[in-house]
């Protein structure tokens, strides 16, 4: 009878986790957006205007026209939030990974950078069919986002090299080849800018929303974060992964490969990274300039936070992410509130997320501390 009762009792805690699990997201977006609402209150003569603009301004706008009947507008904008989201959440599966087995990777933006200078020389460069070439780009990038993530891991497998040092030192050897080559051997005598030669169309990406560059990444990109979360989960890699997080000691005691799961571990993730530089050159921009955009990296590092390094939260850590910062785009054009705001917003939520990881260790220490004083209060007695 006792064990009856018991398991109910058990199974309906389960389920309060879980639903607990799903709801400290948009609980800490919620409390977020309230704080950013009191701090537009603070800022702006129209605080209330402002807020409705960053919640709506990335959404697209069915609009009537004279003649012309009903529309979709604001396709761009809309548009912008899913590219985004896209590579935002490659980079945060690319950080997820290694920080699953404990190793601070800070390397995501060297590994984009190689990865899609990689993809556009084989695609510029290499003759033969179409689906031949971009197979063989893929491949390309991949390769060389492995092999740069791989390479911390090993320093500091054989070396004891610190791996936030290693990756942000060979960031700078990246972004310094990507530049050189660029504005050297790759350039476009015709370009006007210092950029690359535009990719032949066959090899562009297809693009599946007019008047958008959301490309068929969108489509792969469920089957990149089931690959990732199965990799993780289901794999005997993915539990060494997670053995050597939890504790390296007591996986190395078990007899588990440690070195070699930190590498492969990192070099998983610099195959991600690679794929969002890909995705880049092939899908957003169809060829490469001297500069590509800047910390990139570490926005997939706060999307990684963001979701606790749980991959399939990823995507909606990285559409929340993207989504903001267009509505935050829009609101500072048809609004006296700066964009920055949101940047306290996205701060602030994941101070809210730190926050909910403390809650326990707060407790405990709260009844620590009133443990002491009834045991105090009794000695005095």
């Amino acid at each position: 009878m006792k064990q009856a009762t018991a398991l109910p009792l058990q199974q309906r805690l389960q389920r309060q986790q879980a639903l607990a699990q799903r709801l400290r997201l948009p609980v800490a977006l919620a409390a977020g957006l309230g704080c950013g609402f009191l701090i537009m209150c603070a800022v702006s003569s129209e605080p209330l205007r402002a807020f409705l603009t960053l919640l709506t301004g990335a959404l697209p706008r069915l609009h009537w026209g004279a003649g012309e009947g009903w529309q979709l507008t604001r396709l761009v904008r809309f548009g912008a939030v899913i590219e985004d989201a896209i590579t935002l959440t490659l980079l945060g599966l690319a950080v997820a990974i290694p920080f699953r087995a404990r190793q601070f990777s800070l390397g995501a933006d060297g590994q984009l950078f190689l990865g899609a200078l990689a993809a556009t020389v084989v695609s510029l460069y290499l003759p033969g069919p179409w689906l031949v070439v971009l197979s063989l780009s893929m491949l390309a990038a991949c390769a060389s986002g492995f092999l740069w993530g791989a390479l911390p891991g090993l320093l500091k497998t054989r070396f004891q090299a610190n791996e936030i040092v290693t990756t942000l030192m060979l960031n700078i050897v990246a972004v310094q080849a990507y530049r050189w080559l660029v504005s050297g051997w790759l350039r476009d005598p015709a370009g006007g800018f210092i950029v690359t030669p535009f990719l032949p169309a066959s090899l562009q990406l297809p693009v599946l929303l007019v008047h958008t560059n959301v490309t068929v990444m969108l489509l792969a990109l469920p089957l990149l974060v089931w690959t990732s979360w199965l990799l993780l989960m289901r794999t005997t890699l993915g539990y060494e992964i997670r053995v050597v997080g939890q504790s390296a000691a007591f996986a190395l005691q078990a007899g588990l490969p440690v070195q070699r799961t930190v590498w492969l571990s990192m070099g998983a993730g610099g195959v991600l990274a690679a794929l969002a530089g890909m995705h880049i050159s092939h899908g957003l921009l169809k060829r490469l300039p001297v500069d590509l955009p800047a910390g990139l990296g570490y926005e997939g590092l706060l999307v990684a936070l963001l979701a606790r390094c749980e991959p399939r939260a990823v995507p909606w850590a990285a559409l929340m992410y993207a989504y903001l910062r267009t509505g935050a785009l829009a609101m500072e054009r048809s609004t006296d509130v700066s964009r920055e705001v949101v940047l306290v917003i996205q701060a602030l939520v994941i101070l809210f997320l730190v926050a909910e990881r403390m809650q326990p260790a707060l407790a405990g220490g709260w009844l620590r501390w009133r443990a002491r004083r009834v045991a105090g209060g009794r000695h005095d007695a």
